[in-house]
């Protein structure tokens, strides 16, 4: 969340760089200042009428003790208007803080002044490439026939038993499953970060504080009767453990990674990119969460991309790095690279991560702070990525190693599925 006091005194800067988001919030936020002048004025006379009902206060019992009833109780009916007054005001101030805050939450975070103009996935920059893109020739499948081929994925079934987007994994599909998660948990445990087991559900309070809610009210799915949300991503819980706390130098930074399904209602996605196993209501993923000091939060966005960049290697998977435009980065991020792996049958790059920096904005939304040598205290910086998210990841795994045999199984997951081949 953006503060109130930056939008006053930065206002110029912060709607020019919304405008990289292709977000025109001078309405908005002229909005937010008038509202605040009102709490303000509104404060300023409460606090005026209660030192004049309090300096009354005193002189009525001065002239009390004086015996002189008459003017005292003259003065009483002051302190009553007074009083009425003052809570006018109060009024006026509270219910203006009220909208204040409620379109507070409305503003997205400041696009990093490094984002790229742009408003689409197609005017975002490509930073890296590296891999050999496999040609297989025009006998190849697509995952969504190789399951079926090799019976290790039913989409049919999980039709059957809960609708289109609940795939069933069964034999070595499930064994490639969770040879996968254990794999990027492992790798994870390696590179310093502490496993954490967050719960699915989540409160209205833990989907603010990561800013889902209210921007993407309608992408979860909501259980009413509990006032509970089913998490789309890791993130949310074990970012929102953090929520209320108070952090010292000492303890940063704090890495955790948590292994979770996810649940998208992915509303409004129909299409032939969405097909198997490209865009699902259910699926598994490995998500890194960092907490850092500000001044650390980029050095560390980038130790994250290299770590992501680090398990795409080790899969054998022909991979590129992009960095967001303004019109593709989301509601919350100052900046993201997407990770995409290239899937040889269907011809076309797969988004497999995301590593976001977030800088303050989570952390003011959940009162996250560092508390330094001297006392003062200050936001953190939050940060998360994908290491990473499965279904397109086991899509270019089929896919590109595809032989006549049947599916080769990358070096570094032998040890974790106990076979090299599905066939």
């Amino acid at each position: 969340m953006l503060l109130l006091q930056d939008i006053r005194e930065q206002r110029a800067e912060i709607i020019t760089r919304l405008k990289i988001k292709q977000v025109d919030a001078t309405e908005l936020i002229d909005k937010i200042i008038h509202l605040d002048d009102v709490r303000r004025e509104s404060q300023q006379q409460m606090d005026a009428l209660n030192a004049r009902s309090n300096a009354l206060a005193k002189e009525i019992g001065v002239l009390f003790k004086s015996g002189k009833a008459t003017e005292a109780n003259q003065l009483r009916e002051q302190t009553s208007d007074l009083k009425t007054q003052s809570k006018e005001a109060e009024a006026t101030m509270d219910q203006a803080r009220r909208e204040m805050e409620e379109l507070l939450v409305l503003l997205p975070n400041l696009p990093h002044p490094s984002v790229p103009m742009g408003t689409s996935a197609e005017d975002n920059e490509i930073v890296f490439e590296e891999g050999k893109i496999p040609d297989l020739g025009s006998a190849a499948l697509a995952h969504w026939d190789l399951v079926q081929q090799y019976r290790i994925i039913d989409f049919a079934l999980g039709n059957k038993i809960t609708g289109a987007g609940f795939p069933v994994y069964q034999g070595k599909g499930a064994r490639l499953q969770r040879a996968l998660i254990n794999f990027f948990i492992d790798q994870a445990a390696d590179a310093g970060y502490t496993e954490i087991q967050p719960p699915y559900l989540i409160n209205a309070e833990s989907g603010f504080g990561t800013g889902q809610l209210p921007d993407k009210d309608g992408q979860m799915y909501y259980i009413p009767e509990d006032d509970l949300y089913l998490i789309p991503t890791a993130e949310v819980p074990v970012t929102n453990l953090y929520r209320d706390v108070i952090l010292k130098p000492r303890d940063l930074p704090v890495k955790h990674v948590a292994y979770s399904a996810c649940f998208r209602r992915e509303a409004g996605s129909y299409g032939k990119d969405v097909r198997g196993l490209n865009r699902l209501h259910q699926f598994d993923k490995v998500e890194i969460v960092q907490i850092t000091e500000p001044e650390q939060s980029y050095p560390t966005l980038e130790e994250m991309r290299e770590y992501v960049t680090g398990l795409l290697r080790k899969l054998e998977l022909p991979f590129r790095i992009v960095k967001l435009c303004g019109g593709d980065i989301s509601f919350t991020s100052a900046m993201t690279y997407d990770f995409e792996v290239f899937s040889a049958a269907q011809k076309r790059w797969l988004e497999v991560s995301s590593v976001s920096n977030f800088e303050s904005f989570q952390a003011n939304r959940m009162k996250l702070r560092i508390k330094d040598e001297t006392g003062k205290m200050h936001p953190a910086h939050t940060l998360n990525g994908s290491a990473l998210a499965l279904p397109r990841i086991v899509a270019a795994i089929l896919e590109n190693n595809q032989t006549s045999e049947g599916i080769k199984i990358p070096d570094a997951l032998i040890p974790y599925t106990g076979f090299d081949l599905i066939s």
